[in-house]
């Protein structure tokens, strides 16, 4: 198929927002073998075996794509169309397998290599964290490691768990940082605060060179002096942006794993987000989301309206080449 093809949302003036199979913005469903004509695709990964604590992030992606329904098609502050700028679709969920972790990695990597060879841009709901590190995997040059703009309340550069085990939702970038898939010197991790297990839990990372904004330095600097260190700090390469929503308050997202108090606000997220405009970005994902803490869907609804303001930036990005 070719990129002329267009794909639209589903006009809520023509279907209720109520009505019809929920997909990502309401857009169309597409496989991956057909993806061909898709610049942006939308994609689940409903797993959480590596969180270490308050699972249920495996039922995020199903409840986020409900909530995504409430999406329109302009960015009301940017006056970006991203369905006017770029092809994007839901490709569905992952392969995964609920009962070995190993080859849950294996799975979410060999789907996006295969989205990757499309040269679609992955746009990812998770699922816990550990999700980003096969995503890296399958997308990162390892010529030219990613920068990324993590938000977080955790650093997720842990090393091991009860002993040796190398992979949760506390390791990832730990990892993707040793496999050399992501430059810690171009990285900056937003919002980090909560208590630790052991003073030297923190280190690791600021010896490797990542920029740590712990939420102490956040409100002293306010959004807009945030972003623009982001920007500094990951510069002209590709760039990877990794939302996790207990980055956030808990006022703002009851529904997530790990929650710690004191965190940003929706709109100082969203303003963040924004600054990062122009940004060689090559993927992103939004994660932490378990439905099973907040059924009200609050929380989701965050978590999709943050994937949309990456939709807008990614999108402006296809719409310039």
């Amino acid at each position: 198929m070719s990129k002329d093809k267009k794909f639209r949302p589903v006009s809520g003036t023509v279907l209720p927002r109520f009505a019809g199979i929920p997909t990502f913005m309401r857009l169309p469903h597409v496989s991956v073998d057909e993806a061909d004509p898709v610049d942006i695709g939308m994609i689940g990964v409903p797993w959480d075996g590596g969180t270490t604590n308050r699972a249920g992030a495996r039922h995020g992606p199903r409840q986020m794509r409900d909530q995504s329904t409430l999406m329109r098609n302009v960015h009301h502050v940017t006056g970006i169309r991203p369905y006017e700028l770029a092809n994007c679709a839901d490709l569905g969920d992952t392969p995964v397998n609920p009962v070995d972790l190993i080859d849950t990695l294996k799975r979410v990597e060999d789907f996006y290599k295969g989205v990757h060879a499309k040269g679609v841009l992955p746009l990812t709901a998770g699922g816990d964290h550990l999700i980003t590190l096969p995503i890296m995997r399958a997308i990162a040059d390892t010529s030219r490691p990613l920068g990324m703009v993590h938000f977080d309340a955790h650093t997720d550069t842990w090393d091991r768990y009860f002993g040796g085990y190398e992979y949760t939702h506390g390791t990832p970038f730990r990892r993707a940082i040793e496999e050399g898939l992501l430059d810690p010197k171009r990285t900056i991790q937003i919002g980090i605060r909560g208590g630790l297990y052991t003073p030297e839990d923190k280190d690791w990372g600021l010896a490797q060179g990542i920029r740590v904004v712990e939420i102490e330095e956040y409100f002293d600097l306010g959004p807009e002096k945030v972003g623009q260190l982001a920007r500094e700090v990951v510069g002209d390469g590709p760039v990877y942006v990794s939302f996790d929503v207990d980055g956030l308050d808990p006022v703002y997202t009851p529904g997530t794993g790990t929650p710690e108090i004191g965190g940003y606000s929706t709109h100082d997220a969203q303003k963040m987000l924004r600054a990062l405009r122009g940004l060689d970005i090559v993927g992103a994902d939004v994660v932490e989301v378990s439905p099973p803490f907040d059924p009200s869907g609050a929380t989701a609804l965050v978590g999709v309206t943050m994937m949309w303001e990456l939709l807008c930036m990614m999108a402006e990005k296809v719409g310039a080449r």
